[in-house]
């Protein structure tokens, strides 16, 4: 036993800080229906700031403290509910998780732009006497370390006090199950609301101050880490209850010391299971809590009254626009093959072939997410699966690449139908964080180990060779990397179009109804994650033998966040927004990088696109398509009216009536006969 308390001792830090952002979480989540995947963020701008002051302004602690955490937290929460979230009460989990993605991106791509992204190390503390050493019998906790206890423990027990035994916690807790009711009810829910985000923005700053300086790093990629560990305490405490979530978070501080403690040093487990810990914790309290089953869907009761989604804006073509596009397409692809291959240099030609590469990806998500409704994270994981296959099988086992390389998607199909599994008792919110928990897991895990991802030194993959036909120069790799995206993306239209895509269809509007009429949910559910993953898969080998090498770091789980917000905010049910996404995370990059210091704002641009996200859930693309269609058969209606239209009595001179006297109708006329009051002969 006393051994266990030297090693779990020092893990209750850790706990606290977990422990708080789930509090954070659950707050939010319970009083504006939103799970902000942006609170690590937020915990970034806090500990930048309050670093910045004390290190570089040279500000007292005590001020940069009370700055950062009761001015800039609530003002950024402020700023976030008002410009933003109030808009998205009423809205589709799916734009809620997007949205939060978007941010979690783009905001610290902001701090960096303005504070810098040099290294930012050995924090200071807020904690007084932060490097005294208090004991406790023969086991001892630094100063941090007990003020991070003291406060977590004081804040939860006040949280908790003002949920059950406040008027404003009772609302805060209506406003979640239905803003428009409290509404009804003469409860002002964007006060409400409002008040929510000030508190949980408060406690996120506090929490990154006190972050910071156990890690010695104000570096995001730790905040991110914290969030995704967070997730797992809210989910103990069901995304309901705070005594939970903070034994929750204790459970996984603790036991993540614990782990390193007893298990053998520099060894797989050491190495892998310890970070991985707080992911299965996620994955098994996601299969297995009632609290989580029974919360797995809680509509607004009004939610009946929001209007269908709109149509594919290719069905509302006409005859005329659907012959242009059967012409036009081809014209053009012949078009930008013909540029690509002979008039672009050695550099353009593998930004390209990496626009057809990444394109083959982001099909997988407008199968699984497009298509279906189901929220993956862990698309850039599959990608990883089928590359390191294809790598293992070609170059220590002698396979031909294509041959490999299809390997590696029926590998990552297989993973996919795995990951499945948890979609048969999970959805929505839910769902997405079981995919994010594997990607992790894959991330810390799976990746690094010897037999999957060739451990630190990563796997070599060769350029594909078909008979006589080398595919190592690049312009035949792009023809062929470009023959593979045309015959994917044939694939993904006939899905759509096909019974399976009428299943999926059905499936994305309720489960409820497609279940009732006799479609196998099971199967569907299965059948779209083993496509995607195996779309991904293929994806991925390619994307690893463009650089003749595959590693870890190339299939981390943040690229899948980045991508499922590039792809949702550019249209996620068609081939053309998949490919437009693909474009623009390959073209923004290369624009910026002539602008210097503007480099950093990449993932500023992809998060922001979340904001028209919003606005516009079915994706910028869609909405532009269907916009300029519907103003083409709008002006086409007029000039065809215009020319049907009878002349006006009086006026027998015909198109030439000026010549006689008469006048043309003008523009008030012209808005007559629309309106149907010249119609004066019918």
């Amino acid at each position: 036993m006393s051994q266990f308390l030297i090693y779990a001792i020092p893990g209750l830090p850790y706990g606290c800080v977990f422990a708080l952002v789930g509090v954070c979480l659950v707050l939010t989540y319970q009083t504006s229906g939103m799970f902000n995947l942006a609170f690590g963020a937020q915990a970034y701008v806090s500990a930048v700031i309050f670093y910045t002051t004390v290190e570089d302004h040279h500000w007292p602690l005590w001020l940069a403290a009370v700055f950062s955490v009761l001015v800039v937290g609530p003002l950024l929460g402020i700023a976030l509910d008002r410009l933003l979230y109030r808009y998205m009460r009423a809205s589709t989990t799916t734009v809620k998780l997007i949205t939060a993605i978007g941010l979690s991106i783009g905001v610290p791509s902001i701090v960096d732009f303005f504070f810098g992204s040099s290294e930012k190390l050995n924090p200071p503390s807020i904690a007084p006497h932060a490097a005294h050493t208090y004991h406790l019998g023969s086991y001892y906790l630094d100063g941090n370390g007990l003020f991070t206890v003291v406060v977590t423990v004081v804040l939860v027990v006040g949280l908790g006090l003002l949920f059950r035994f406040t008027a404003v916690g009772l609302r805060m807790r209506a406003v979640v199950e239905s803003p428009r009711m409290v509404q009804l009810a003469g409860i002002s829910s964007e006060r409400v609301s409002m008040l929510a985000w000030i508190l949980s923005s408060m406690i996120t700053a506090l929490a990154g101050l006190m972050l910071a300086p156990i890690y010695h790093d104000v570096d995001v990629n730790n905040f991110n880490l914290v969030l995704v560990t967070s997730i797992a305490a809210a989910a103990i405490g069901g995304m309901s209850n705070l005594p939970l979530t903070l034994a929750g978070g204790l459970l996984l501080g603790v036991g993540q010391q614990v782990l390193a403690g007893y298990l053998p040093l520099n060894s797989i487990l050491a190495e892998g299971l310890r970070p991985s810990f707080p992911f299965i914790v996620l994955v098994a309290v996601l299969l297995l809590s009632p609290a989580v089953r029974r919360g797995r869907s809680a509509p607004d009761p009004l939610s009946g009254c929001d209007p269908p989604p709109p149509p594919l804006a290719a069905s509302l073509r006409g005859a005329g626009l659907d012959r242009v596009s059967r012409v036009g397409l081809p014209v053009f692809v012949v078009a930008v093959m013909y540029v690509t291959l002979f008039q672009l240099s050695e550099h353009y030609l593998g930004l390209m072939t990496e626009v057809a590469i990444y394109s083959i990806i982001f099909l997988s998500f407008t199968v699984v997410t497009g298509f279906s409704g189901q929220i993956s994270l862990c698309q850039m994981t599959f990608a990883g699966f089928g590359a390191f296959t294809a790598g293992q099988l070609a170059t220590d086992h002698g396979w031909p690449f294509l041959v490999a390389m299809v390997a590696g998607g029926f590998v990552a199909a297989v993973c996919g139908a795995v990951v499945a599994l948890p979609a048969l008792r999970l959805g929505g919110l839910y769902l997405a964080l079981a995919t994010l928990a594997f990607a992790v897991m894959a991330d810390e895990f799976l990746f690094p180990l010897n037999d999957i991802g060739g451990g630190e030194a990563g796997v070599d993959v060769p350029r594909p060779v078909l008979g006589p036909i080398d595919f190592g120069a690049d312009r035949s790799f792009f023809l062929l990397c470009f023959a593979i995206l045309v015959l994917v993306s044939f694939v993904v239209i006939l899905i759509r179009k096909g019974t399976i895509g009428t299943y999926l269809a059905a499936m994305r509007g309720s489960e409820v109804a497609a279940s009732s009429i006799g479609i196998n949910l099971t199967r569907a559910k299965i059948t779209v994650f083993a496509l995607s993953a195996g779309i991904a898969g293929i994806g991925g080998a390619l994307l690893a033998s463009q650089v003749q090498h595959a590693d870890s770091e190339s299939f981390v789980y943040q690229y899948s966040l980045v991508f499922v917000v590039l792809v949702l905010t550019t249209g996620a049910r068609t081939v053309e927004g998949a490919i437009n996404a693909s474009l623009a995370y390959v073209a923004i990059p290369e624009i910026l990088s002539h602008f210097g210091t503007l480099s950093v704002l990449e993932f500023a641009l992809f998060g922001f696109g979340t904001i028209a996200y919003v606005k516009h859930p079915e994706g910028i693309l869609e909405f532009q398509k269907r916009s300029s269609i519907r103003k083409f058969n709008q002006l086409r209606a007029r000039m065809k009216h215009r020319q049907d239209r009878p002349l006006i009595h009086g006026d027998d001179s015909g198109p030439g009536g000026a010549e006689s006297g008469g006048r043309a109708p003008g523009i008030a006329g012209e808005v007559a006969g629309l309106s149907g009051a010249g119609d004066v002969g019918d």
